[in-house]
Order: structure tokens, then sequence, then C-alpha cells
């Protein structure tokens, strides 16, 4: 064969590297996109889960939940008094007593601004439930009302993140109700379940938060911590993916460690709103 020389060169070589360059996995494309920080065309699928770190995708969950509780019937906000709530406290739990193969990812505060969460969130469908307080929150309301379109849990986590315990009942009753406004009017949302600040809470913030129309106080089973998660995961298991528990970190690769960690289990994440 003939050896092509001057610009009959040039040219075939500038079409052998466009063929080579179109012939890339469009997985491996659209994750360099990502991590030159360009979005994706919205009607382009996702990267997969190689892109987050996992080394296979997350199963999904039940269709049908086991859900061991009724749904409780959500109370509307009481007129400020003192007097005891005419219900019953809402429950205090830190797992879902399930035999489903399941946990949950929750997500505290709302100060933390990893861009890419987002993402992650939709590519993966992942199920995650946010307990915001205002003080942390107020600035990225948008951001949070884009999660909750992905289908987020959004919680209650106070106005200003006082831990409760000893505080007044008009003390508690108006971070925990305030709060539950400011969500009503930021995102359209009046939440049914409440995270108290530092897990601290007292006979006084369980009738605040009934008053308030909570039905449920979550604490958590087990978080991440520098070092790894604080134990073996189980079925039922709340996880708090705490950025005051895992140094500097960025929130996707915290919440990947928990995804593997759960993968490991033969575990995959459910919402928690489906089983509360």
């Amino acid at each position: 064969m003939r050896r092509l020389r001057g610009p009959a060169a040039v040219l075939a070589s500038a079409l052998l590297l466009t063929g080579c360059a179109q012939s890339v996995d469009p997985i491996e494309r659209l994750g360099r996109k990502a991590a030159e920080g360009v979005r994706p065309h919205p009607g382009a699928p996702g990267p997969d889960h190689r892109h987050w770190g996992l080394a296979r995708p997350l199963a999904r969950p039940p269709v049908h939940p086991a859900r061991p509780f009724p749904r409780p019937q959500v109370r509307p906000a009481r007129p400020p008094a003192g007097h005891p709530a005419a219900t019953a406290p809402p429950p205090v739990i830190d797992h879902v007593p399930t035999r489903d193969p399941v946990v949950f990812l929750t997500y505290d505060d709302g100060a933390e601004r990893d861009p890419r969460f987002v993402d992650m969130v939709r590519a993966l469908r992942l199920p995650v439930t946010l307990f915001l307080t205002d003080s942390a929150a107020a600035s990225g309301h948008r951001r949070f009302a884009r999660l909750r379109a992905l289908g987020a849990g959004i919680g209650n986590h106070t106005l200003g993140h006082r831990a409760p315990a000893g505080l007044s009942y008009e003390e508690q009753r108006a971070e925990i109700c305030g709060q539950q406004d400011r969500l009503r009017a930021r995102l359209g949302v009046r939440p049914r379940l409440f995270r108290p600040p530092y897990g601290s809470y007292d006979p006084t913030t369980l009738r605040a938060a009934a008053d308030c129309g909570i039905s449920a106080v979550v604490l958590w089973r087990t978080a991440l911590a520098p070092a790894g998660l604080t134990r073996r995961l189980a079925p039922g298991d709340i996880v708090l993916v705490d950025p005051g528990e895992s140094g500097d970190v960025r929130l996707c690769e915290r919440t990947a460690r928990v995804l593997g960690a759960a993968q490991e289990r033969g575990l995959t994440v459910a919402r928690l709103e489906d089983y509360l």
C-alpha cells in the first residue's frame, strides 16, 4: 500500500483521531463531563453507579414496604398554650423494625453545599431524608426544592439548632412550630418527622412536637465517623450521614461509603417516610 505524504497524511491522521474519539464509551464521556463541571442534557442518562464509587448498581427497595407502624394521622398545630397535648406524644425511634433488607439515609442541618449531591440522588434514584434547620438551610431552599422534586423527604430540625432538652415548652414549641411554618412557606411541605438537634429531647419536647403536628421523633442507630460506620448495618437501621463526624470528606463520597457498606451486607436504601 502506498504511504500518504504531505497534506493527505495530515488529513488521514485527523480522521483517525476523530474516529477514536467517537469510539469512547458514552458512560465514560458522561463521567468526564461531570468531572469537568458540565451537566449532561436533561434528557440524557446520568452517570451510572461506577461514577459514584459503587461496584454494582443499587438494588431497588421493595415495591410494597412491610410497614411496621400504621401511618400516623398528621395533627395540625395547636394555638400556643402551656397545657399538655390532647393526643399521645409521638414515638421516638432510631430504627424501623422490619425484615425488609433496607436501611434509611438521613442528613441534618442543610448547611453543606456539595453541588454534585443533587446529581447523585437523581442518577441513583436515591431515597434520602433531609432534616433541615432554618438558620443553616434557608439560603439553599432552591436546592432542597430540587431534591424534594426527586423524592427526597423533608424533616424538621428546628429553627436555630438549639438543644431542646431543658428549654421551656414555649421555647421548644417556637423552635419546632416555627420551622414547620418556614418549611411550608419555602418548600410547600409541613413535615411529619422531627429530629431534635444533637438527639436532645425531654418530655416537653414530645409535647411540643405533638402540638406542632409531628408524628415521629427520629434519632439514628448508626452514624458515619472518620473511621467508618459506628456499627455494622442491619435491616431497618436509620443512618446519620453527618458532616460533623466525617471531617472534610465531601457529601457524595460519604454517601458512597454508606452505600458500599450496605451492599456488602446485602442491603439497599429505602425512603424512611414509606415506613413511618
